[in-house]
């Protein structure tokens, strides 16, 4: 029964994220005015805004002007309802639980973000560095010391990423953004997560962005974000992270 809480639990803050993903880009408030048609404005009511359900029931259309919807909005209700139940299976019922889907749910807005606008909000960020050292004081699954050499790990190394290859091409390869991304990451996850996480969110982005470049005939200026294959690497980091760093010391004995 809670499983199943879970998931409406996380349809409904996917709801809310949707309503992140189009205001903060915007600088608009995301508590005022309440959810409206993108196309003509008209107030939805709440028989129009049940996650998933309505999208479904209205064809993904405009009960008014009849224009179509954003797939992005049933796209992310589900990916969000997915990543509460999964957690929930993992951690329980427990503080572990809210805190680390409190930290899915901000990469999923900061992944929709960067691919429409190749930015990355400090309003999600940065506050989530903060709520990162706090999750390691309340739960058992790191400590304060591992999140702060992760904050350091990840931040700092970033910034020196960006810095000497700034200094080298003489123009920015790397966003500031994806470096308060990254030591989010290492508040939340610990540095040993950093590290797997930048092994992972780089070997993945690298060969995308080959695939894109070829597809759409760019050169290796053609800027890709980055945030989501970080995003993507954490996620792979708080699920499997452990495992991959013990297989990786295996191979290696």
């Amino acid at each position: 029964m809670l499983s199943v809480v879970s998931i409406i639990f996380g349809a409904m803050i996917g709801s809310f994220l949707n309503v992140c993903i189009i205001r903060l880009p915007k600088e608009e408030s995301i508590v005022t005015p309440g959810s409206h048609c993108p196309h003509c404005g008209t107030p939805i009511q709440f028989y129009d805004n049940i996650p998933l359900i309505s999208y479904i029931f209205l064809q993904g259309r405009c009960r008014h002007c009849h224009r179509g919807i954003s797939f992005q909005y049933p796209l992310v209700e589900g990916i969000t309802a997915l990543s509460s139940f999964i957690l929930f299976m993992k951690f329980g019922a427990s503080l572990s639980y809210l805190f680390y889907f409190s930290f899915v749910a901000a990469l999923i807005v900061i992944t929709v973000i960067d691919l429409y606008h190749q930015i990355i909000p400090d309003v999600i960020s940065i506050p989530g560095i903060g709520v990162g050292v706090l999750t390691s004081l309340i739960t058992p699954q790191t400590t304060l010391f591992n999140s702060l050499i992760g904050i350091l790990l990840g931040g700092g190394s970033l910034f020196f990423v960006a810095t000497v290859y700034q200094w080298i091409f003489k123009r920015e390869g790397m966003g500031g953004g994806d470096v308060k991304l990254l030591a989010m990451i290492g508040a939340f996850l610990g540095w040993k997560a950093v590290i797997v996480t930048v092994l992972l969110g780089s070997l993945v982005g690298s060969i995308t962005g080959i695939i894109v470049m070829t597809l759409k005939k760019k050169d290796f200026k053609y800027a890709i974000p980055f945030g989501p294959f970080l995003a993507l690497g954490a996620v792979i980091s708080l699920f499997y992270g452990e495992g991959l760093i013990r297989w990786y010391l295996h191979l290696n004995r």
